[in-house]
C-alpha cells in the first residue's frame, strides 16, 4: 500500500524516529535537499536505508536539480549546471542546437542521479516569466516565450525520461506573472483567462503528455478569486486536467510554504481534495509529516494509474554519446558565464 505523499526527512542519516514513520506511513516517495546531501556514499546510504524502512520498489526519490540558483547537489558531489536561460540565449542563436544540448545534459544528469538512487529529478520549469513578476522565477525559465520554453523543456524531459528518471514539470498552471515568492507569501495574478491561456499555460499545455507535474501556489483570480491553484478544484478540472489536457501525476508543491494557511493536515487535505494525487511535504519535521501522513490516504483509482504510469519511466535507459553530452554541457555552461557578465 502506497499512500498519496512525498515527504522530506530531517538530516543525512535516518533517525530511528524517522525510520519507524517510514515504515508505517509508507509515503509515495522522498525528497532530498541540501541538508540531506553531504557524500556520495553518504547520499546512497540514505536512499537505500529509506526505500528499506518503506520496504516498496515503487518508491519515488526526487531532488530539484534544475541547475544555476536551484541545484541541491553541487560539486564535488555534481556536476556544475547552467541555469536554463543559458539554453535560451543558445536557443536563439541556433535552435536544433540548443534543443540536442538540453536534452543530452539532461540524459547525462539523469546517470548521475541514478548512481546515487535518485530517480525523480523536480524539473523542467515551464513558468513564462514577464517583466516586473518576482525574480523566484527570472533565469530558472528557458527564456521569455512560450515557444522557446516548450521547446526547450520537452528536450530536458526527454532526456530524463530517456535515462529511466521521472521529470516533473512546475508549476502548473503557471509561477512566471506571480509578484511574489510564494515560500513566504501567497501571490495572485489578476490578468484574463485569455491572456493566461496564450502565454502561461501554453507551455504545459504543449507538454501536457508528460507524466508529472507539481502544482503552483498562486492565486488565479480570473479562474477562482478564493483558491490558490494548488488548493482550487476549479482550476485542477478546468484548467489542469481540462484546458490544458495534463493527465499524468499530479502533486503539490510544498505544503511548508507560506502561501497556504492552515494546520498540515489540513493543508494536504486541501490540495488532495482539489485534486492532486499527492500532497509534497518537504521540510523534514516529523511532526509535521505525521499531520500530512494523517491527512494522505492510501492510492487508489486514477491517482494509482497514474503513479504506476510515472513509475514506468523508471524502466528507460536509452544509449547516448556521454562524451559529446559533456561538451555540449560546457558549451551551456559558457554562455550562461558570458551572460552572467555582460549584464
Amino acid at each position: 500500500m502506497t499512500n498519496a505523499f512525498i515527504t522530506g526527512v530531517a538530516g543525512e542519516v535516518l533517525s530511528p524516529a524517522e525510520t519507524a514513520f517510514l515504515r508505517s506511513a509508507r509515503p509515495a516517495g522522498l525528497i532530498l535537499f541540501a541538508r540531506n546531501c553531504t557524500g556520495l556514499e553518504q547520499i546512497r546510504r540514505l536512499v537505500a536505508d529509506a526505500r528499506a524502512a518503506v520496504g516498496d520498489d515503487a518508491f519515488l526519490v526526487l531532488i530539484d536539480q534544475e541547475g544555476g540558483r536551484v541545484q541541491r547537489l553541487r560539486p564535488p558531489l555534481g556536476r556544475a549546471l547552467p541555469a536554463a536561460n543559458a539554453y535560451g540565449l543558445l536557443y536563439s542563436e541556433d535552435p536544433a542546437h540548443a534543443q540536442e544540448a538540453a536534452f543530452l545534459a539532461a540524459r547525462l544528469l539523469a546517470d548521475d542521479l541514478l548512481a546515487l538512487g535518485i530517480n525523480t529529478d523536480c524539473a523542467p520549469v515551464l513558468d513564462v516569466p514577464v517583466a516586473g513578476a518576482h525574480d523566484i522565477i527570472g533565469d530558472r525559465a528557458y527564456g521569455s516565450e512560450p515557444a522557446t520554453i516548450a521547446a526547450l523543456a520537452r528536450s530536458v524531459a526527454e532526456g530524463f525520461i530517456a535515462g529511466g528518471v521521472l521529470p516533473v514539470i512546475k508549476h502548473i498552471p503557471g509561477h512566471g506573472r506571480a509578484t511574489k515568492d510564494s515560500h513566504h507569501d501567497l501571490p495572485v495574478v489578476t490578468e484574463p483567462r485569455a491572456l493566461l491561456s496564450a502565454t502561461d499555460f501554453a507551455p504545459f499545455k504543449a507538454l501536457r503528455d508528460m507524466p508529472a507535474a507539481m502544482t503552483a501556489h498562486v492565486v488565479f483570480t480570473a479562474i477562482d478569486d478564493a483558491n490558490p491553484a494548488s488548493t482550487s478544484r476549479r482550476v485542477t478540472d478546468e484548467v489542469i486536467r481540462g484546458e490544458i489536457g495534463f493527465d499524468g501525476l499530479l502533486m503539490s508543491d510544498d505544503l511548508s510554504m507560506r502561501a497556504l494557511s492552515g494546520s498540515l493536515a489540513e493543508r494536504a487535505r486541501a490540495v488532495l481534495a482539489a485534486g492532486s494525487d499527492i500532497a509534497l511535504h518537504c521540510n523534514g519535521v516529523l511532526s509535521e509529516m505525521e499531520q500530512v501522513a494523517s491527512a494522505a490516504p492510501p492510492l487508489t483509482g486514477d491517482a494509482l494509474r497514474r503513479f504506476r504510469a510515472a513509475l514506468a519511466v523508471l524502466d528507460r535507459h536509452d544509449p547516448y554519446d556521454s562524451v559529446k553530452a559533456e561538451t555540449q554541457l560546457a558549451l551551456a555552461l559558457a554562455a550562461g558565464r558570458r551572460h552572467a557578465e555582460s549584464v
